[in-house]
C-alpha cells in the first residue's frame, strides 16, 4: 500500500496491487475530519457518540478527496455475517441492512464499508470487470465471509477464482490480536488446518493470538486465488493508532475508517 495525502486534507491509502487495472479504492485513515476526540477526526459512525452531522461532514470531506458524488456512495450495516448484497444503480447512496459484503459491476457506484481492526478485504475481477468488498471480523473470518463474496460473484458474474486480485487491508495484526479459547475452538471446527493461523508468543499457558490475515489469505488461495495476486497491507491498527481507529487499542472510545472502491470505465 502506499499513503496518498489529498488536497482538502484527507489521508488514505491504497492497493499496490490494482495500480495498473481500471479499479479504484481508498481505505481512509483518521486524518482531515471535523470530529473531534475521542472519533479524532475523520469518523464514518455515529454509534460510538458522534453525531450525525459531524459523519456526514466527514464523508462528504472523503468523497471529495477521491473525486466522487458523496450521494452516489452504498454503504452496508454490518453484523458481523457472511451475507453478501449485489448492488447496481437501483441501490445507489442506500445502507443495505445486514450485510457483510458488497458486489457490483456497474462503473462508477462506490460501494463502502468501515473498520476499527476487522479485516478490510477486497475482490477484483478484470475479466468480468466486477468489484467486491468485504468486512471480516473474527466471526466473518471463520465463517468465511471472504469466501462468501468470492462465489457471489462467480455467481452473479462468472468470476473465475484464478483471474481474482485480492486486497487486504489494514487491520488487527497478529502480533496484537490475543483471543480466548472460544475463538481458537471455532477456528478449529471451521476452517481446515486452523492451528496454523494461531500462536503462543508468551507460551502455550498463555491466550492465542489469530493471524485474521493468513486465515483470510489460506480461504482464499483454498478456493483458487493464485497467492501471488493477492496483497496482504501488513498494517496493524493497534499498532498505528496514529493513522487508523483500533477497538481493541483503544478499548472501544474510538470511530471507524473506511474502505471505499468503484469500477472506472475500461480503457
Amino acid at each position: 500500500m502506499h499513503r496518498v495525502t489529498h488536497p482538502n486534507g484527507v489521508v488514505t491509502y491504497t492497493f499496490d496491487l490494482l495500480a495498473d487495472y481500471p479499479v479504484l479504492v481508498h481505505v481512509s485513515t483518521r486524518h482531515g475530519g471535523v470530529s473531534p476526540a475521542p472519533w479524532n477526526t475523520l469518523n464514518f459512525s455515529v454509534a460510538r457518540g458522534d453525531t450525525r452531522e459531524r459523519v456526514e461532514e466527514n464523508r462528504r470531506r472523503f468523497a471529495e478527496a477521491a473525486g466522487i458524488n458523496p450521494a452516489h456512495v452504498t454503504h452496508a450495516r454490518q453484523v458481523h455475517g457472511t451475507g453478501v448484497a449485489k448492488v447496481d444503480w437501483e441501490q445507489v447512496g442506500e445502507t443495505l441492512d445486514g450485510i457483510d459484503a458488497l458486489v457490483t459491476d456497474a462503473v462508477g457506484l462506490p460501494l463502502s464499508t468501515v473498520f476499527a481492526d476487522c479485516v478490510p478485504i477486497l475482490l477484483y475481477d478484470p475479466s468480468a470487470h466486477a468489484l467486491g468488498i468485504c468486512h471480516a471480523g473474527w466471526r466473518g473470518t471463520v465463517n468465511g465471509a471472504a469466501v462468501a463474496m468470492l462465489w457471489a460473484m462467480q455467481a452473479a458474474y462468472g468470476s473465475d477464482p484464478a483471474q481474482m486480485i485480492a486486497c487486504i487491508g489494514p487491520s488487527i495484526g497478529p502480533e496484537s490480536y490475543q483471543v480466548g479459547e472460544e475463538v481458537l475452538a471455532m477456528a478449529q471446527a471451521k476452517l481446515p488446518n486452523a492451528d496454523q493461523y494461531f500462536h503462543f508468543p508468551d507460551g502455550e499457558a498463555a491466550r492465542p493470538h489469530f493471524d485474521l490475515w493468513q486465515a483470510n489469505v489460506g480461504q482464499l488461495v483454498e478456493a483458487g486465488v493464485l497467492p501471488e495476486q493477492i496483497e496482504v497491507s501488513g498494517i496493524d491498527t493497534a499498532q498505528h493508532t496514529d493513522d487508523f481507529y483500533s477497538h481493541r487499542a483503544e478499548q472501544g472510545r474510538c470511530g471507524l475508517f473506511a474502505m471505499m472502491a468503484w469500477l472506472s470505465p475500461k480503457p
